[in-house]
Parts: structure tokens; sequence; C-alpha cells
């Protein structure tokens, strides 16, 4: 019967012992019996280059880039703007006085600057006498609340067909302007017959060479064309009308296409 080869020799020279649980070193691979396991007892090779390169290398420590600052650290702590070594006690940028966050700065500044300019530039391009689209439909949202307490019209119109205007009147009326509220499905002819009648308005627009009362857009002045509708007219993509907005009714001259300045009538509020 053939004998079972356990166990290998010992690669010390001096000792060559056969070892059934031999040991191998992690560095050189070398295989060691119990005694010789460790790297100082087998004088492993590869330990001897370590040590030579640490010693020809100089500490393995990493110095502090920072001014007068003596830390040193095992493992590199590498700052990712500058990208030198730096303790833990400077490792943050605003510790170190990174060169590179310094030039960010500034740079942020101006830019903050530069949007605020902007920001302030659109603000004062706003016309004194206009008010952009948004903050006019804001501006009727808050009004048409209070319109709907006091406007009058017809009662037997549904809810979701009413639109709300607080209607300026003819420089010649008596009042200044009365809320009213019309059907959405009218056209600008029937709003204007209707109002004159709730404001007690003289009314010839059947009569061709007399003026002709209209209703005009407060923002731009314009007077709108009679066949057009609310509801058109509220959808409108550049200068829309709004529900609980404003619009002005006066006589204008059958050549003439809209007011000159409507803050005319806006201003008497």
């Amino acid at each position: 019967m053939a004998e079972l080869d356990i166990g290998k020799h010992c690669q010390v020279d001096s000792c060559n012992l056969k070892d059934f649980l031999p040991f191998v070193c992690d560095s050189c691979s070398g295989v060691y019996c119990l005694e010789h396991r460790s790297r100082e007892a087998h004088s492993c090779p590869e330990e001897n280059v370590t040590r030579e390169t640490k010693t020809a290398g100089g500490s393995t420590s990493y110095p502090c880039s920072f001014e007068d600052c003596k830390g040193k650290e095992l493992l590199p702590v590498l700052c990712p703007q500058c990208e030198k070594h730096f303790c833990l006690a400077h490792r943050h940028q605003d510790d170190h006085k990174c060169e590179k966050l310094e030039v960010q700065k500034p740079r942020m500044a101006a830019t903050k600057e530069l949007v605020q300019k902007i920001l302030e530039s659109k603000d004062g391009s706003k016309s004194k006498g206009r008010r952009g689209a948004k903050n006019a439909a804001t501006a009727a949202k808050v009004a048409l609340m209070k319109l709907k307490l006091h406007a009058a019209g017809d009662k037997g119109l549904p809810q979701t067909e009413r639109t709300y205007f607080q209607v300026y009147l003819p420089k010649e009326a008596k009042e200044c302007s009365r809320p009213m509220f019309f059907s959405s499905k009218w056209s600008v002819g029937k709003v204007v017959d209707y109002a004159a009648s709730l404001a007690s308005l003289k009314n010839n627009n059947n009569v061709l060479t007399a003026k002709k009362l209209r209703l005009c857009h407060p923002e731009t002045g314009q007077a709108l064309q009679m066949d057009d509708s609310l509801l058109s007219l509220l959808a409108h993509p550049d200068v829309p009308l709004h529900n609980g907005g404003n619009v002005i009714l006066e006589y204008l001259d059958n050549e003439c296409t809209g007011l000159e300045d409507v803050s005319d009538y806006i201003a008497l509020t």
C-alpha cells in the first residue's frame, strides 16, 4: 500500500521540516512551518523590500500643506479642489483657505448680482399706465369676490355663465362706475345695450350719425368689436378680459377706434 504524501517542507534552508499543516506567507507566498511562519522568522524578502522602500522614501505619512501646520496623516486626505494634502483639522476648504474656493466666491456673488439686475429691469419695464396680463388676472380674481356681492344683472342667468365686470361709465354720466354681470355667451353689442339700460344711459347705436356707445378694453383702450363674444375675449391670448376685471363704456365717434388714455377712467376709482 502506497504511503500518502501529506504536508510540505519548510522553505527555510536550515530547517526543511515537513509540516502537515504548513503556513503560506501572504507576502512572499512561501511555505513555512509553525516556527518560521512569521515574516521576521523566515526573513521574508518582500518585507525587506517594503522596509527599504519606506527608508528610501522617508516617512509614509502625509504632511499637512496648510501653512505652519505640523499635522500628518497615515492616509492621504486630498482637497478635491486644489488637490493638496491636509490633516483632518484642515481638510475642509474653509479651514485651509482653499485658493480655488476664493475664486468661486466672487464669481458666485457676481452671478447673483447679475440675476438681481435682470429681475429689477423686468420690474421696471412694466408700463405705468398698464398692468401685465398676469397681474391683471390676479387682481381680477380678488375683485371678482367683491363684485359678486353688489353686481347688478339678469338674475335668471345660470351661475356658470355669469361674467362680472366693474363697468366704468362715460364721463358725462353721474356715476363713475357700477358693478355688473353678463352672460359669457352674449356678444359685445348685447353687453353694451344691457349695460346702458342698467345705468340709464342714452343709447343711440341704431342712429347712423350719432356717437356710438362702445365697450373698450381697460388696458389698451381699444374699442371691442360688437359681434365678438365675451367668451372669446376672455380667452384672448394676448390682452384678454378678466372675469372680475374692468371694462369701459364711452361714446365714440364713428371713425374712432378707441380711447386715447384709459387712465382718465381707471384713475377715478
